[in-house]
C-alpha cells in the first residue's frame, strides 16, 4: 500500500464519475470534489447535477462548483483543502497556473487518446473517425498548454472495425481508473516519471458539431462509414431531406456496411432499396444502409422502415441534398 493522500478531484461526466468511484474506493482521501454549476435539464428543464456531483453526494463529499478559477477566492478556497494532488477528468475548465502550482504534487489528467495522437475536446471520437487501429489513455501532468503535459503512464485497447464511439467509451471508462490509481500509488513513493511529449506526432481533436453529422455523398464510402460510427452517441450522421409535403425529415444512420460499386450515377443517388439495405453511391464505393431512425421513432432495421416509408427510399433518386 502506498501512503495515503490528499486529492482533489475534478471531472464533469459518467466517464469522470468512474474514475472517482475508483479513488473512493482506494486508501486516499477527497478532500473536496469539484464540477460544473447544475445545468437545466429535461422538458422541465430542472436544474440537474453532473454525474460526477451526484456520486460525491452519494458518498457526503465536499463539492464546490466555480464558474472558473479566475476569482481569487476560488483560487484561495482550493488552496485550503492543503491538497497533496488534484485530479482532473473531463473536467471542462481549463486550469490557470496558479491552480496548477498549488496542491504539493500538481494536477494529473486522464485524457482518452494514447498522447500525443489526438488532443483535444473529442479524441475518442477522432481516433474512430480516422481509422485508428488502437488508442487508449494517458495519465499526463498538467501543464498550462492543451492536452500538453508530460506523459507519467499509459493503457492501450484495440478499436474493433465495428467500434462506435459510445462502446469505445466504454472501453477506456474501463481502462483509465485502474491506470489512474496505479499512478497515483507510484506519485505516493515517488517512483514515477513523466516523459515529454513529441509536439511533431500531435493532432487537434476539433469538437464535433451538428453540421459535420449531416452524411456528404461526395465523401468515400470508407470515409462516411467511419463518420457513421464516430458520431454515436452525438450528434448522430444524419440525412436530411424534404418530403413530399415540403417539410425536412431528419433520419439517424446507426449502422451501415462499405459495398464495391461500378454505379456512374451521381453521389447520392439510391441504387437499390430492399430488406437487405438502402445502398447509396458515394464519391468511391457505395454505403448500404441497414439501420436507420425516423423522427420521433426507435431505431429499426431497414426492411421495417421499408415497410411504411419506401416512398421515402426509391431507387434511382437522390436520398438528400448534399451539404
Amino acid at each position: 500500500m502506498s501512503t495515503p493522500l490528499k486529492i482533489i478531484f475534478a471531472g464533469t461526466p459518467d466517464f469522470a464519475a468512474r474514475h472517482l468511484q475508483a479513488l473512493i474506493d482506494s486508501e486516499h482521501e477527497i478532500v473536496a470534489v469539484y464540477c460544473p454549476p447544475d445545468k437545466p435539464s429535461g422538458r422541465g428543464k430542472k436544474l440537474t447535477p453532473c454525474a460526477v456531483k451526484q456520486l460525491a453526494m452519494d458518498h457526503q463529499l465536499t463539492i464546490e462548483q466555480p464558474i472558473n478559477f479566475k476569482d481569487l477566492a476560488d483560487q484561495q478556497t482550493l488552496a485550503e483543502f492543503d491538497a497533496d494532488l488534484m485530479v482532473v477528468v473531463a473536467y471542462g475548465l481549463l486550469l490557470p497556473k496558479a491552480i496548477l502550482d498549488t496542491p504539493r504534487l500538481g494536477c494529473i489528467n486522464v485524457h482518452g487518446s494514447l498522447l500525443p495522437r489526438w488532443r483535444g475536446a473529442a479524441p475518442i471520437q477522432r481516433a474512430v473517425e480516422a481509422g485508428d487501429a488502437q488508442t487508449g489513455v494517458t495519465i499526463m501532468q498538467m501543464d498550462e498548454g492543451l492536452d500538453t503535459g508530460d506523459m507519467i503512464a499509459k493503457a492501450s485497447c484495440d478499436i474493433s472495425n465495428d467500434e462506435t464511439s459510445s462502446s469505445l467509451y466504454d472501453k477506456l471508462a474501463l481502462l483509465g481508473p485502474k491506470a489512474l490509481t496505479d499512478t497515483i500509488a507510484k506519485m505516493a513513493d515517488g517512483s514515477a516519471t513523466a516523459t515529454p511529449q513529441n509536439d511533431a506526432e500531435a493532432n487537434y481533436a476539433h469538437k464535433l458539431n451538428k453540421d459535420e453529422a449531416i452524411i456528404d455523398w461526395n465523401l468515400k464510402a470508407k470515409v462516411l462509414e467511419r463518420k457513421i460510427r464516430a458520431y454515436q452517441p452525438w450528434p448522430f450522421a444524419q440525412i436530411h431531406f424534404e418530403d413530399e409535403k415540403q417539410q425536412l425529415q431528419r433520419i439517424k444512420v446507426w449502422q451501415a456496411d462499405v459495398i464495391e460499386s461500378n454505379s456512374d450515377l451521381a453521389p447520392g443517388t439510391i441504387l437499390q432499396a430492399d430488406k437487405n439495405g438502402i445502398t447509396v453511391q458515394c464519391a468511391d464505393g457505395a454505403l448500404s444502409l441497414t439501420q436507420l431512425q425516423l423522427p420521433g421513432k426507435k431505431p429499426l432495421a431497414v426492411a421495417d422502415i421499408l415497410n411504411g416509408r419506401a416512398d421515402w427510399f426509391e431507387p434511382g433518386t437522390q436520398i438528400c441534398g448534399n451539404k
